[in-house]
Formats: structure tokens, C-alpha cells, sequence
């Protein structure tokens, strides 16, 4: 059957120029845009999430930017519902939409569907939350490995918050996590056309320092010290805040130079984490951010 409507990705590392393309190319056909990046949704974050400001936001209307508060638990599949049904109810009238984030996870959970997860226990997850805090990095990966070996052998395990939360499923449910892990592919009534954006390493590591630097101009300082009392929440286990939030609690021993280094090292880390996962998309095509008339083209030979 052929698909009527159609849904644009447009993905990448961060800091390669992603905001400023997307609402280029949405003007172009008079679209909308759908952030999934998992940390724009928050109302309380800003600077530090590179959200889009006033100006962006007054162009292009977005859907899922201060969507909701850093102490809501938002799951991956209540996004995906949450997108589909506004989906559905924008192509009633429109026939394309963009998608824009570096969020992988949430991406391959609009493309593909999501598996069904027990519901969240917050009991289960402060106490999940407090192992990672006291004990580190390698404890939650000891108790993994222990618990599920099946998803130890593929969970990135430099991230702690994936990890915590297949124990806590196990410590919820007696049940490993890689259980509910059925990896379903969901058919979708809209066509999905993927478009990677990257740039060479070099100048793309440029433009993450010289964000980082325009991050710390417009306040990231201040705006992490305005969050320091939610520092234990999901949503502020990020780049940028967590530096800062040691660098607070060092009481000296941490520099200021030193942070924004942090920073910049673990922006660049993430980026090229996210460049390895969206690798795997086979059917999306690459671009650099300056290519605007090539993905038009692209756009218009997938749509027209």
C-alpha cells in the first residue's frame, strides 16, 4: 500500500546543526516540526539542552519542547504514544512532518514501536538510583551481568541510566530485562524517510567546544546552580549540568577550567556515541548541514 504521508527524520550527533537546518527545511514545505531529543522535553532545562529559543520556536512550531517537568517520569513508550496519536491527528490535515533530535532510542521507537515494560516503581528506582551513587559505574555493571547476562552483552555500559533501569525491571518483576526485550517492528500508516547529518571530525569537535563556550555565555553556570537541588533526578544525569554540579560540591579541589574541559571531553564523547548507533540505520541517507537544495531534493524524489 502506498504511504500518503510522511514523516522526515533528521538526525546527527549534537552540536552539528541540526536546529537551524530543520527549520529551514520545514518552512520549505510548510511543515511542522517533532522534537525527539530526551531532554528538550523538560521545561526546566535550556541552556545547557541547546533548546531552541523564541525566534526558532516563533518560525516553526514545535511539538514536545517544554513539554514536560524534570520531576515527571516520561517513558520511552509513553513518547511513542504520545507521538503517534499527535502524528496521526497532524497528518489529518498535513501530509509532512519533521522529526529532529539526537535521541536514538526515541527514534527507533517512532520507526520500529516499543516493547511493553512493567510500569515504574519509584521505591525500586531511588533504590536502584542510591546503588549508582554510593557504589559507581562498575557496581550497577556487576549486578547486571549477575542478573542478565543476555543484555549485558549488548547494553552500552558506559550508560548508567540504561543499565538502572534493567534492574530495576529484574528487582520489580523476578524477570530479566532482556525478557521483554522482543525487538517488534511496528508498520507505521506514514512513510519514514531518514536523513543523518554529520561533518568531518575535526570541525565537528570545533563546533562542540565553541557551544560549549556560547553555553557558558548565555548562563549555563547559573542555570545549572538554579538546579543543583534536583541533581539526583534522571533528568539532570546531563552533559553540562552534572559537571557543574561537581564542580560545586568540590569545594575548590574542582576548577572552573577544568569543568567546562569536562564539558566539552564528554560532549565530544557523546557525539561520537550517537554517530556509532545512528550508523545502524541502513536506509538513511548523510548529508552535511550545508547540503539544504541536496535534501530537498532527496525530500522531493521520496515524496513527489
Amino acid at each position: 500500500m502506498t504511504k500518503s504521508k510522511h514523516l522526515v527524520i533528521l538526525f546527527g550527533p549534537t552540536g552539528v546543526g541540526k536546529t537551524n537546518l530543520s527549520i529551514e527545511l520545514a518552512i520549505n514545505y510548510n511543515a511542522e516540526i517533532f522534537s525527539c531529543d530526551s531532554r528538550q522535553f523538560y521545561k526546566e532545562l535550556g541552556v545547557g539542552v541547546a533548546k531552541p529559543d523564541s525566534l526558532h520556536l516563533s518560525k516553526v512550531k514545535h511539538h514536545f519542547i517544554n513539554s514536560i517537568s524534570i520531576q515527571d517520569h516520561y517513558s520511552i513508550s509513553q513518547f511513542e504514544s504520545d507521538t503517534i496519536k499527535s502524528l496521526d491527528k497532524y497528518f489529518q490535515k498535513n501530509d509532512i512532518a519533521f522529526m529532529v533530535g539526537g535521541s536514538g532510542l526515541y527514534i527507533d521507537a517512532i520507526c520500529n514501536g516499543v516493547d511493553e515494560m512493567p510500569d515504574h516503581d519509584p521505591k525500586i528506582r531511588n533504590e536502584v538510583t542510591k546503588l549508582f551513587e554510593e557504589k559507581g559505574l562498575e557496581a550497577i555493571r556487576f549486578e547486571l551481568q549477575k542478573i542478565d547476562p543476555e543484555y549485558y552483552k549488548v547494553v552500552d555500559l558506559k550508560n548508567p541510566q540504561r543499565i538502572m533501569r534493567a534492574i530495576e525491571i529484574y528487582r520489580a518483576t523476578g524477570k530479566p530485562f532482556s525478557d521483554y526485550r522482543k525487538n517488534k517492528n511496528t508498520e507505521r500508516s506514514f512513510n519514514i524517510i531518514k536523513i543523518g547529518i554529520d561533518l568531518d571530525r575535526d570541525l565537528l569537535y570545533e563546533r562542540i567546544n565553541l557551544r560549549v563556550d556560547q553555553m557558558l555565555d548565555e548562563g549555563l553556570e547559573n542555570e545549572a546552580r538554579s538546579l543543583l537541588k534536583y541533581k539526583g533526578l534522571v533528568a539532570l544525569k546531563t552533559i553540562g549540568y552534572k559537571e557543574f554540579f561537581d564542580f560545586f560540591e568540590s569545594k575548590g579541589e574542582q576548577s572552573f577550567e577544568k569543568t567546562v574541559e569536562l564539558i566539552k571531553r564528554n560532549t565530544r564523547h557523546y557525539a561520537r556515541r550517537q554517530l556509532t548507533w545512528f550508523r545502524r540505520y541502513k536506509d538513511a541517507v548523510w548529508f552535511s548541514p550545508e547540503d539544504k537544495k541536496m535534501i530537498i531534493e532527496h525530500i522531493n524524489f521520496k515524496v513527489f
